[in-house]
Protein backbone atom coordinates (compact mmCIF):
# COMPACT_ATOMS: atom_id res chain seq x y z
CA UNK A 1 0.00 0.00 0.00
CA UNK A 2 1.11 3.93 -0.87
CA UNK A 3 0.36 6.80 0.32
CA UNK A 4 -1.74 8.91 -1.77
CA UNK A 5 0.99 10.78 -3.78
CA UNK A 6 2.94 7.71 -4.19
CA UNK A 7 6.20 8.79 -2.69
CA UNK A 8 6.41 6.16 0.16
CA UNK A 9 4.91 2.56 0.15
CA UNK A 10 4.08 1.27 3.99
CA UNK A 11 6.20 -1.62 5.12
CA UNK A 12 3.46 -2.91 7.48
CA UNK A 13 3.11 -6.24 7.78
CA UNK A 14 -0.96 -6.57 8.05
CA UNK A 15 -3.23 -3.83 7.67
CA UNK A 16 -6.74 -3.81 9.26
CA UNK A 17 -9.65 -2.15 8.36
CA UNK A 18 -12.39 -3.35 11.16
CA UNK A 19 -15.86 -2.54 10.76
CA UNK A 20 -17.23 -2.23 14.10
CA UNK A 21 -15.45 -0.61 17.54
CA UNK A 22 -15.47 -3.93 19.45
CA UNK A 23 -13.44 -5.26 16.59
CA UNK A 24 -10.82 -2.48 16.89
CA UNK A 25 -10.72 -3.15 20.82
CA UNK A 26 -9.70 -6.32 20.62
CA UNK A 27 -7.18 -5.92 17.12
CA UNK A 28 -5.72 -3.22 19.47
CA UNK A 29 -5.35 -5.35 22.79
CA UNK A 30 -4.05 -8.28 20.76
CA UNK A 31 -1.26 -6.01 19.38
CA UNK A 32 2.02 -5.94 20.57
CA UNK A 33 2.62 -2.79 17.68
CA UNK A 34 -0.01 -0.87 15.99
CA UNK A 35 0.08 2.01 13.83
CA UNK A 36 -3.25 3.84 13.12
CA UNK A 37 -3.59 5.39 9.63
CA UNK A 38 -6.23 7.62 8.23
CA UNK A 39 -6.80 8.52 3.98
CA UNK A 40 -2.77 8.33 3.62
CA UNK A 41 -2.51 12.12 2.43
CA UNK A 42 0.26 12.01 4.45
CA UNK A 43 3.40 12.89 2.83
CA UNK A 44 6.13 11.67 5.09
CA UNK A 45 6.30 8.32 7.61
CA UNK A 46 4.12 9.41 10.59
CA UNK A 47 1.46 6.74 9.74
CA UNK A 48 4.23 3.83 8.45
CA UNK A 49 4.71 1.01 10.82
CA UNK A 50 6.80 -2.11 10.02
CA UNK A 51 3.91 -4.39 12.11
CA UNK A 52 0.39 -3.60 11.83
CA UNK A 53 -1.65 -0.45 10.58
CA UNK A 54 -5.32 -0.06 11.26
CA UNK A 55 -7.73 2.38 9.57
CA UNK A 56 -11.56 3.19 11.12
CA UNK A 57 -12.91 3.97 7.83
CA UNK A 58 -14.44 1.28 7.76
CA UNK A 59 -16.24 1.39 10.88
CA UNK A 60 -19.59 3.11 9.88
CA UNK A 61 -19.95 6.87 10.82
CA UNK A 62 -23.36 7.31 12.59
CA UNK A 63 -23.56 10.87 12.21
CA UNK A 64 -25.43 12.59 15.16
CA UNK A 65 -26.84 16.33 15.21
CA UNK A 66 -27.01 17.68 18.48
CA UNK A 67 -28.77 20.97 17.75
CA UNK A 68 -29.40 22.07 20.98
CA UNK A 69 -25.31 21.86 22.06
CA UNK A 70 -24.25 22.71 18.54
CA UNK A 71 -22.47 20.04 17.93
CA UNK A 72 -21.69 16.71 15.70
CA UNK A 73 -20.63 13.20 16.84
CA UNK A 74 -19.15 11.09 14.02
CA UNK A 75 -16.99 8.38 13.18
CA UNK A 76 -13.58 9.45 12.83
CA UNK A 77 -12.91 7.74 9.70
CA UNK A 78 -15.61 9.66 7.68
CA UNK A 79 -14.09 11.93 4.90
CA UNK A 80 -14.70 16.01 5.35
CA UNK A 81 -16.39 16.27 2.70
CA UNK A 82 -18.97 13.39 3.28
CA UNK A 83 -19.69 14.65 7.01
CA UNK A 84 -20.43 18.61 5.12
CA UNK A 85 -22.73 16.69 3.00
CA UNK A 86 -24.54 15.45 5.55
CA UNK A 87 -24.34 18.51 7.85
CA UNK A 88 -25.74 20.90 5.29
CA UNK A 89 -28.37 18.67 4.32
CA UNK A 90 -29.63 19.61 8.10
CA UNK A 91 -29.03 23.18 8.09
CA UNK A 92 -25.75 22.72 9.88
CA UNK A 93 -22.25 23.91 8.72
CA UNK A 94 -18.41 23.67 10.21
CA UNK A 95 -16.27 26.78 10.79
CA UNK A 96 -14.04 25.43 8.34
CA UNK A 97 -12.48 23.48 5.90
CA UNK A 98 -9.09 22.41 4.52
CA UNK A 99 -8.38 23.19 0.89
CA UNK A 100 -9.10 18.93 0.20
CA UNK A 101 -12.45 17.76 1.32
CA UNK A 102 -11.14 14.29 0.59
CA UNK A 103 -9.46 13.65 3.73
CA UNK A 104 -10.94 12.20 7.03
CA UNK A 105 -11.80 13.71 10.46
CA UNK A 106 -9.40 12.02 12.80
CA UNK A 107 -6.47 12.17 10.48
CA UNK A 108 -6.78 15.93 10.06
CA UNK A 109 -7.05 17.04 13.20
CA UNK A 110 -4.25 14.64 14.35
CA UNK A 111 -1.72 16.36 12.47
CA UNK A 112 -3.06 19.90 13.11
CA UNK A 113 -4.66 20.43 9.21
CA UNK A 114 -6.14 23.92 9.66
CA UNK A 115 -7.59 25.81 6.40
CA UNK A 116 -7.53 29.36 6.47
CA UNK A 117 -8.64 32.59 7.62
CA UNK A 118 -7.39 35.49 10.23
CA UNK A 119 -10.50 34.43 12.74
CA UNK A 120 -10.39 30.58 12.14
CA UNK A 121 -8.48 28.15 13.88
CA UNK A 122 -7.28 24.81 12.41
CA UNK A 123 -9.46 21.96 12.28
CA UNK A 124 -8.93 20.50 15.41
CA UNK A 125 -10.28 23.81 17.23
CA UNK A 126 -14.38 22.37 16.44
CA UNK A 127 -13.14 19.42 18.66
CA UNK A 128 -15.32 19.10 21.56
CA UNK A 129 -14.79 15.37 22.37
CA UNK A 130 -12.72 12.75 21.24
CA UNK A 131 -13.57 8.83 21.71
CA UNK A 132 -10.39 6.26 21.17
CA UNK A 133 -9.32 2.78 21.71
CA UNK A 134 -6.23 3.03 24.09
CA UNK A 135 -3.63 0.16 24.01
CA UNK A 136 -5.04 -1.97 26.35
CA UNK A 137 -7.65 -1.94 24.10
CA UNK A 138 -10.04 0.12 26.44
CA UNK A 139 -12.65 2.72 24.56
CA UNK A 140 -11.85 6.55 26.24
CA UNK A 141 -13.63 9.63 26.01
CA UNK A 142 -12.09 13.52 26.62
CA UNK A 143 -13.71 15.88 26.22
CA UNK A 144 -13.25 19.79 25.93
CA UNK A 145 -11.98 21.50 29.52
CA UNK A 146 -10.70 17.75 31.08
CA UNK A 147 -6.69 18.03 31.99
CA UNK A 148 -5.70 16.18 28.63
CA UNK A 149 -7.97 17.47 26.09
CA UNK A 150 -5.64 20.11 24.50
CA UNK A 151 -2.87 17.29 24.26
CA UNK A 152 -4.97 14.95 23.04
CA UNK A 153 -6.57 16.26 19.85
CA UNK A 154 -3.10 17.09 17.48
CA UNK A 155 -1.62 13.99 19.42
CA UNK A 156 -0.47 12.62 15.72
CA UNK A 157 -1.95 9.28 16.49
CA UNK A 158 0.19 8.50 19.76
CA UNK A 159 -2.41 8.28 22.38
CA UNK A 160 -4.78 5.69 20.79
CA UNK A 161 -7.50 5.20 17.49
CA UNK A 162 -9.53 7.81 17.36
CA UNK A 163 -13.21 6.22 17.02
CA UNK A 164 -15.48 9.33 17.47
CA UNK A 165 -15.12 12.92 16.83
CA UNK A 166 -17.49 15.62 18.58
CA UNK A 167 -17.07 18.62 16.71
CA UNK A 168 -18.93 22.29 17.02
CA UNK A 169 -21.64 23.61 14.17
CA UNK A 170 -23.01 26.31 13.13
CA UNK A 171 -26.16 27.45 11.19
CA UNK A 172 -25.29 26.82 6.94
CA UNK A 173 -24.14 29.25 5.40
CA UNK A 174 -23.51 30.45 1.67
CA UNK A 175 -20.19 31.59 0.17
CA UNK A 176 -18.98 33.00 -3.08
CA UNK A 177 -15.21 32.76 -4.40
CA UNK A 178 -13.21 35.26 -6.26
CA UNK A 179 -9.97 35.17 -7.81
CA UNK A 180 -7.90 37.97 -8.60
CA UNK A 181 -4.85 37.79 -10.89
CA UNK A 182 -1.21 38.98 -10.61
CA UNK A 183 -0.72 41.05 -7.30
CA UNK A 184 2.08 43.18 -7.48
CA UNK A 185 4.17 42.01 -3.96
CA UNK A 186 4.88 45.55 -3.74
CA UNK A 187 1.12 46.03 -3.10
CA UNK A 188 0.91 42.51 -0.97
CA UNK A 189 0.99 43.17 3.01
CA UNK A 190 -1.36 41.28 6.10
CA UNK A 191 -4.29 43.28 5.10
CA UNK A 192 -5.18 41.13 2.33
CA UNK A 193 -6.01 37.82 4.68
CA UNK A 194 -8.78 40.00 6.51
CA UNK A 195 -10.32 40.95 2.84
CA UNK A 196 -12.85 37.47 3.18
CA UNK A 197 -13.52 35.07 5.55
CA UNK A 198 -10.93 32.98 3.88
CA UNK A 199 -8.19 34.12 1.76
CA UNK A 200 -5.40 31.89 0.14
CA UNK A 201 -2.47 33.81 -1.65
CA UNK A 202 -1.14 31.87 -4.64
CA UNK A 203 2.55 32.17 -6.20
CA UNK A 204 5.08 30.71 -8.25
CA UNK A 205 7.98 32.23 -6.48
CA UNK A 206 9.29 33.95 -9.96
CA UNK A 207 9.42 37.60 -10.78
CA UNK A 208 8.14 40.20 -8.62
CA UNK A 209 4.45 39.28 -8.06
CA UNK A 210 1.71 36.84 -6.93
CA UNK A 211 0.24 34.34 -9.26
CA UNK A 212 -3.19 34.74 -7.61
CA UNK A 213 -5.66 35.32 -4.49
CA UNK A 214 -8.47 33.71 -3.84
CA UNK A 215 -11.46 35.17 -1.52
CA UNK A 216 -14.19 33.22 -0.16
CA UNK A 217 -16.19 35.46 1.40
CA UNK A 218 -19.52 34.74 3.73
CA UNK A 219 -23.48 35.41 3.41
CA UNK A 220 -26.11 36.44 1.49
CA UNK A 221 -25.46 39.47 -0.17
CA UNK A 222 -22.67 39.72 -2.47
CA UNK A 223 -19.41 41.72 -1.58
CA UNK A 224 -18.59 44.87 -3.28
CA UNK A 225 -15.42 43.04 -5.50
CA UNK A 226 -13.78 45.52 -8.08
CA UNK A 227 -12.48 44.77 -11.48
CA UNK A 228 -8.63 46.05 -10.48
CA UNK A 229 -7.99 45.13 -6.61
CA UNK A 230 -4.04 45.99 -5.19
CA UNK A 231 -2.82 45.87 -9.24
CA UNK A 232 -4.51 42.53 -9.59
CA UNK A 233 -7.12 41.86 -12.50
CA UNK A 234 -10.41 40.18 -11.25
CA UNK A 235 -10.05 36.34 -12.67
CA UNK A 236 -11.92 36.36 -16.46
CA UNK A 237 -12.67 32.61 -16.28
CA UNK A 238 -12.01 29.99 -13.83
CA UNK A 239 -8.62 28.89 -11.98
CA UNK A 240 -6.88 25.95 -10.40
CA UNK A 241 -4.56 27.02 -7.77
CA UNK A 242 -1.69 25.26 -10.48
CA UNK A 243 -1.79 27.30 -13.46
CA UNK A 244 -2.06 25.23 -16.45
CA UNK A 245 -3.90 22.51 -14.65
CA UNK A 246 -7.91 21.74 -15.30
CA UNK A 247 -9.95 24.43 -13.47
CA UNK A 248 -12.74 22.05 -13.49
CA UNK A 249 -11.32 20.08 -10.36
CA UNK A 250 -11.29 23.24 -8.70
CA UNK A 251 -14.95 24.48 -6.94
CA UNK A 252 -16.95 27.08 -8.22
CA UNK A 253 -15.42 30.44 -8.51
CA UNK A 254 -16.23 34.02 -10.19
CA UNK A 255 -18.84 34.99 -7.11
CA UNK A 256 -21.08 32.27 -8.11
CA UNK A 257 -22.81 31.48 -4.74
CA UNK A 258 -22.75 27.99 -3.36
CA UNK A 259 -22.84 26.12 -0.07
CA UNK A 260 -20.23 26.82 2.09
CA UNK A 261 -18.78 23.09 1.43
CA UNK A 262 -18.74 23.71 -1.83
CA UNK A 263 -16.75 27.02 -1.29
CA UNK A 264 -14.28 26.62 1.24
CA UNK A 265 -12.04 23.70 -0.13
CA UNK A 266 -10.59 24.34 -3.03
CA UNK A 267 -11.22 20.88 -4.52
CA UNK A 268 -14.39 19.39 -5.69
CA UNK A 269 -15.14 15.86 -3.60
CA UNK A 270 -16.00 13.99 -6.98
CA UNK A 271 -12.90 14.53 -8.78
CA UNK A 272 -9.29 13.75 -8.32
CA UNK A 273 -7.76 16.98 -6.51
CA UNK A 274 -4.88 17.38 -8.44
CA UNK A 275 -1.96 15.08 -10.03
CA UNK A 276 -1.44 13.67 -7.12
CA UNK A 277 2.24 12.20 -7.54
CA UNK A 278 3.21 15.91 -6.10
CA UNK A 279 5.17 16.46 -2.70
CA UNK A 280 4.24 18.84 -0.34
CA UNK A 281 5.85 21.09 2.60
CA UNK A 282 4.47 23.63 5.22
CA UNK A 283 5.57 25.61 7.50
CA UNK A 284 3.88 27.60 10.36
CA UNK A 285 5.54 31.17 11.63
CA UNK A 286 4.13 34.03 14.04
CA UNK A 287 1.73 36.04 11.44
CA UNK A 288 3.87 39.26 12.77
CA UNK A 289 6.72 37.88 10.82
CA UNK A 290 4.65 37.86 7.64
CA UNK A 291 6.61 40.19 5.58
CA UNK A 292 10.07 39.81 7.12
CA UNK A 293 9.53 35.27 5.83
CA UNK A 294 8.70 36.72 2.69
CA UNK A 295 11.00 38.94 2.21
CA UNK A 296 13.45 36.53 3.18
CA UNK A 297 12.03 33.66 1.08
CA UNK A 298 11.61 35.96 -1.92
CA UNK A 299 15.63 36.77 -1.64
CA UNK A 300 16.34 33.05 -2.17
CA UNK A 301 13.15 32.07 -5.07
CA UNK A 302 15.82 31.12 -7.78
CA UNK A 303 17.00 28.15 -5.62
CA UNK A 304 13.68 26.28 -4.90
CA UNK A 305 11.30 27.77 -8.02
CA UNK A 306 12.46 25.37 -10.48
CA UNK A 307 11.25 22.49 -8.24
CA UNK A 308 7.68 24.18 -7.09
CA UNK A 309 4.18 23.12 -8.71
CA UNK A 310 2.76 26.17 -6.74
CA UNK A 311 3.11 27.94 -3.07
CA UNK A 312 -0.41 28.99 -0.94
CA UNK A 313 0.13 31.52 1.89
CA UNK A 314 -2.99 30.82 4.17
CA UNK A 315 -3.65 32.56 7.84
CA UNK A 316 -4.92 29.85 10.92
CA UNK A 317 -5.86 31.62 14.73
CA UNK A 318 -3.68 30.62 17.50
CA UNK A 319 -4.84 27.32 19.81
CA UNK A 320 -4.57 25.93 22.63
CA UNK A 321 -3.45 22.15 21.69
CA UNK A 322 -0.31 21.09 22.44
CA UNK A 323 1.06 20.03 19.44
CA UNK A 324 -0.68 22.31 16.75
CA UNK A 325 1.62 24.01 14.60
CA UNK A 326 -0.66 27.11 15.77
CA UNK A 327 -0.09 26.85 19.37
CA UNK A 328 -0.43 30.06 20.91
CA UNK A 329 0.27 32.35 18.27
CA UNK A 330 -1.64 33.91 15.39
CA UNK A 331 0.31 32.50 12.35
CA UNK A 332 0.70 32.63 8.45
CA UNK A 333 1.51 28.68 6.88
CA UNK A 334 3.31 29.17 3.98
CA UNK A 335 2.87 25.96 2.02
CA UNK A 336 5.14 24.53 -0.57
CA UNK A 337 3.87 21.81 -3.11
CA UNK A 338 6.39 20.24 -5.11
CA UNK A 339 6.85 18.77 -8.33
CA UNK A 340 7.06 14.66 -7.80
CA UNK A 341 11.39 14.85 -7.25
CA UNK A 342 12.06 13.59 -4.23
CA UNK A 343 15.88 14.42 -4.50
CA UNK A 344 15.58 17.68 -5.69
CA UNK A 345 12.66 18.50 -2.73
CA UNK A 346 15.20 17.37 -0.62
CA UNK A 347 17.83 19.29 -1.62
CA UNK A 348 16.15 23.06 -1.43
CA UNK A 349 14.35 21.98 2.09
CA UNK A 350 17.25 22.96 4.46
CA UNK A 351 17.94 26.22 2.77
CA UNK A 352 14.57 27.26 3.17
CA UNK A 353 14.31 26.23 6.18
CA UNK A 354 17.36 27.87 7.37
CA UNK A 355 16.28 30.92 6.02
CA UNK A 356 12.95 30.89 7.98
CA UNK A 357 14.86 29.91 10.93
CA UNK A 358 15.04 33.77 12.23
CA UNK A 359 10.96 33.24 12.68
CA UNK A 360 10.74 29.68 14.56
CA UNK A 361 9.11 27.77 11.95
CA UNK A 362 6.73 24.74 13.26
CA UNK A 363 6.58 21.96 10.15
CA UNK A 364 3.02 20.58 9.25
CA UNK A 365 3.49 17.17 10.94
CA UNK A 366 2.17 15.26 7.81
CA UNK A 367 4.07 16.76 5.21
CA UNK A 368 8.19 16.56 3.83
CA UNK A 369 10.51 18.41 6.04
CA UNK A 370 14.03 18.56 7.16
CA UNK A 371 13.85 20.01 10.79
CA UNK A 372 15.86 17.41 13.02
CA UNK A 373 13.95 16.34 15.96
CA UNK A 374 15.34 18.54 18.61
CA UNK A 375 14.63 21.47 16.70
CA UNK A 376 10.83 20.44 16.19
CA UNK A 377 10.81 19.98 19.53
CA UNK A 378 12.04 23.17 21.02
CA UNK A 379 9.25 24.72 19.14
CA UNK A 380 6.43 23.54 21.06
CA UNK A 381 6.55 24.26 25.32
CA UNK A 382 4.18 21.80 25.69
CA UNK A 383 6.40 18.94 24.08
CA UNK A 384 8.17 17.31 26.74
CA UNK A 385 4.28 17.22 28.63
CA UNK A 386 2.91 15.62 25.56
CA UNK A 387 5.79 13.06 26.05
CA UNK A 388 4.27 12.38 29.39
CA UNK A 389 0.47 12.08 28.04
CA UNK A 390 1.48 9.73 25.61
CA UNK A 391 3.00 7.45 28.31
CA UNK A 392 0.28 7.09 30.46
CA UNK A 393 -1.77 6.25 27.64
CA UNK A 394 0.28 4.20 25.66
CA UNK A 395 2.97 3.38 28.28
CA UNK A 396 5.24 0.18 26.28
CA UNK A 397 4.55 2.26 22.91
CA UNK A 398 2.35 0.52 21.01
CA UNK A 399 1.10 2.90 18.65
CA UNK A 400 4.66 4.73 18.16
CA UNK A 401 6.67 4.41 14.78
CA UNK A 402 10.22 5.54 13.57
CA UNK A 403 8.81 9.11 13.42
CA UNK A 404 6.75 9.21 16.77
CA UNK A 405 9.75 7.92 18.82
CA UNK A 406 12.39 10.68 17.36
CA UNK A 407 9.45 13.09 16.37
CA UNK A 408 7.16 12.93 19.69
CA UNK A 409 9.06 10.04 22.15
CA UNK A 410 7.65 8.90 25.30
CA UNK A 411 8.49 10.74 28.27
Amino acid sequence: MQNWAGNVEFSADRIHRPTTTDELRRLVAAAPRLRPFGTTHSFNRIADSTDEMVAVTAIPPDIRIDAAAGTVSTGGGIRYGELAVALDRSGWALHNMASLPHISVAGAIATGTHGSGNALGGLGTAVRALEMVTASGDLVTLRQGEPDFDGAVVALGGLGVVTRVTLAIEPSYQVRQYVYDDMPLAEFDPDVFAAARSVSVLTDWTGDSLTRVWLKHAGEAPPDVPARWRGARLADGPRHPISGADPSLATPQLGEPGPWHERMPHFRLGFTPSAGDELQTEYLIDRGDAMAALRALHAIQDLFAPVLAISELRTVAADAHWLSPAYRRDSLAVHFTWKPDGEAVAAVLPAIEECLEPFAPRPHWGKVFAMAPGAVAGRYPRHTDFGALRKAYDPDGKFGNAFMDAFAPLG
